[in-house]
């Protein structure tokens, strides 16, 4: 059996979806593969087996039924034979390698369940994954137990993680539950295909009624915390955002936002780059009086509505994704948080107050 060779041919790691500043960081790998002239045939699992060494033939195999593999731009099966001079693209999905996962009893809201995938409406609060400065009570901490007590035998090494959301973010979550899922689902969230629409509440009173902010998102330059925008260009990565009012409070705006990019914090970064902040985002210094008026009245109740809400006013509303077996197309709404309609009323009554 023919052996590929590294110096037999090109790989790109630089694909968009696997940079830092990405929500999907760490969760998928991309490869481009050029193969040598000189390769002999050789199947394309174990080519792909022997090039990747920390993979498995199971997953390389569910990669490929996936449609994950391309030769040529063309979907491939696992006993397609390799030619000199193919172009071999490659979507892997890997959740992120964490240290030894130990399951705990953590309640989570589980809104739909099958062999294949598990879709949780997280609360704010709840880190989706165990990394530095939280080790353990995360989402996936919680997954783990509930898979022990349900007795669940997976092919998967690791809690089948295909997107996340902020610690403070609210709404819905999709996990897979084998090697199979967790390829389809990556695939679709690589190439943009599931449906999801944030709520959020912003400082200020947009101009308009819909709109959309463009601007490539990247680290900010001095403060490595943060997320910014660059709109000529020089740093970071493109981002498309658009946005919907849903209802204006004045001083504060409910909007919808549909991604079309998924870059880290790009709704708290873009709405910020425009003059209206997420409210009560510390990050991004909406924990303070941004938009109003200088009245002890006023500003002692924005402060209670800090208190009602405290975090900052972003939650993941809808989840649309196709089901990896039955193809058919799954659709979740998550209800306004309580914290958030808490938010809105007390708005409400203010507003009516000064009528």
């Amino acid at each position: 059996m023919e052996h590929p060779n590294e110096d037999l041919f090109e790989e790109d790691f630089s694909t968009t979806d696997t940079s830092s500043d990405d929500e999907n960081s760490g969760l998928f790998e991309h490869l481009s593969i050029t193969v040598d002239k000189k390769q002999e045939p050789l199947r394309i699992d174990k080519f792909l087996l022997i090039y990747r060494q920390n993979s498995s033939r199971n997953k390389i195999s569910q990669t490929c039924r996936a449609g994950n593999v391309l030769v040529n731009g063309q979907p491939v099966k696992q006993n397609y034979r390799v030619k000199p001079g193919d172009e071999i693209s490659v979507l892997l999905a890997h959740p992120p390698r964490e240290n030894v996962i130990i399951p705990q009893n953590i309640p989570i809201n589980i809104v739909y369940e099958d062999d294949d995938v598990l879709v949780i409406d997280k609360e704010a609060g709840m880190v989706v994954h165990p990394g530095f400065g939280n080790w353990d009570g995360t989402l996936v901490n919680a997954v783990a137990y509930h898979f022990e007590q349900n007795g669940l035998k997976t092919d998967l090494d690791r809690i089948g993680l295909v997107h996340r959301i902020d610690k403070d973010t609210s709404g819905l979550l999709v996990i897979a539950k084998n090697e199979y899922a967790l390829s389809h689902l990556a695939k679709q969230f690589f190439d943009r295909k599931t449906k999801r629409l944030y709520w959020a509440f912003v400082w200020g009173n947009l101009e308009d009624d819909q709109g959309t902010i463009r601007g490539n998102i990247g680290r900010h330059l001095k403060n490595r915390m943060q997320m910014a925008v660059y709109e000529d260009g020089s740093h970071g990565k493109h981002a498309v955002t658009h946005y919907k009012v849903l209802e204006r409070f004045r001083y504060m705006t409910w909007v919808e936002c549909k991604l079309e990019t998924g870059r880290t914090h790009q709704i708290r970064a873009h709405f910020r780059h425009i003059g209206h902040t997420l409210f009560n985002d510390e990050r991004y210094e909406g924990n303070v009086i941004l938009r109003g008026i200088n009245l002890p009245k006023y500003k002692q109740f924005v402060q209670n509505v800090f208190e009602i809400l405290p975090r900052h006013a972003l939650h993941a509303h809808t989840l649309g994704f196709i089901h990896p077996t039955t193809k058919e197309e799954m659709y979740f709404e998550s209800p306004m948080p309580h914290d958030m309609q808490s938010a809105i009323d007390k708005w409400r009554n203010y507003l009516s107050a000064q009528q």
